[in-house]
């Protein structure tokens, strides 16, 4: 069915986790793409990122570290909405923090947290309505990324999914909608338990987001690959033989004719259900 939502005006920055923080990088042989400079290049003006660090236990190190790499990258004010309560994400002075951004950034940490902190209040209210209609910009890494989507997955061991109910899932940010994200997704070996979820609904895409990689999200659905690894995305539209419903907890389930791509720097992907027909992988122009 064709997705029905306003197409967004904004753009999502969605990263892996242990992205660069310098902009030189490590020595290569080739220079290394560096994302937040590809987040603030994206950025309508290039005045004020806030910098929201409330997945973090450590929240004050957390956004010192952007802090300082966006202020090395010429924006002029870096603010931190260190959100530590739903009083505070309903506070007059949380919004008007958010109206003077350009852009913000979500930290990693606790997805959980983050949702369970943010979800329902006037601040995430807001971050959706910026996003919604206007040229801003909604970063996020590890946590931050993972919260983006509307299935979110909050807990599950990295080499659990082959049981049923092994994965927890909830609501998260529902910035991306009909995806499901997981970060640090090679290192971390996280492949079944993502097919675990498209397992639950295959209507939803599995996004998987390798360290130092990243997508750009345009007009909610337009994906471009950013950043030094590979970014996969599982896809069970057509999967036969699902039996998630007919097992026990705790048995093994299976899934048939799941779809798998692997995309590197410069490629791009339509999301199902946003267009008339599937774009094809394609490098840009």
């Amino acid at each position: 069915m064709p997705n029905t939502f306003p197409t967004p005006k904004g753009k999502l920055l969605v990263i892996g986790g242990h992205e660069q923080r310098e902009k030189d990088g490590p020595s290569h042989e080739q220079s290394p793409e560096f994302i937040l400079q590809r987040f603030v290049d994206e950025l309508h003006k290039k005045d004020t990122i806030v910098v929201i660090p409330t997945a973090s236990e450590e929240p004050d190190e957390a956004a010192q570290d952007y802090v300082n790499v966006f202020s090395d990258l010429g924006i002029k004010h870096v603010e931190v909405l260190n959100i530590q309560s739903r009083e505070q994400a309903n506070s007059i002075e949380a919004l008007e923090m958010l109206n003077r951004a350009d852009g913000v950034m979500l930290t990693g940490g606790d997805q959980l947290r983050l949702t369970a902190i943010l979800g329902g209040t006037l601040v995430l209210e807001r971050m959706t309505e910026r996003y919604q209609r206007e040229p801003f910009v909604v970063a996020g890494t590890s946590a931050g990324a993972t919260a983006m989507s509307t299935p979110m997955i909050y807990q599950g061991r990295n080499d659990a999914g082959f049981l049923k109910d092994e994965i927890h899932i909830t609501t998260g940010l529902q910035l991306l909608r009909d995806v499901a994200i997981d970060t640090h997704f090679i290192a971390r070996g996280r492949m079944v338990r993502m097919a675990q979820i498209i397992a639950t609904n295959p209507g939803c895409i599995g996004l998987g987001l390798e360290e130092d990689t990243a997508v750009l999200v345009t007009k909610g659905a337009e994906l471009e690959v950013i950043g030094n690894g590979i970014v996969v995305l599982l896809d069970g539209h057509e999967c036969t033989g699902n039996t998630i419903y007919q097992v026990q907890p705790g048995e093994v389930f299976s899934i048939r004719d799941l779809r798998l791509h692997l995309l590197a720097k410069g490629q791009r992907f339509t999301l199902p259900g946003f267009a008339s027909t599937k774009a094809p992988l394609e490098k840009p122009e």
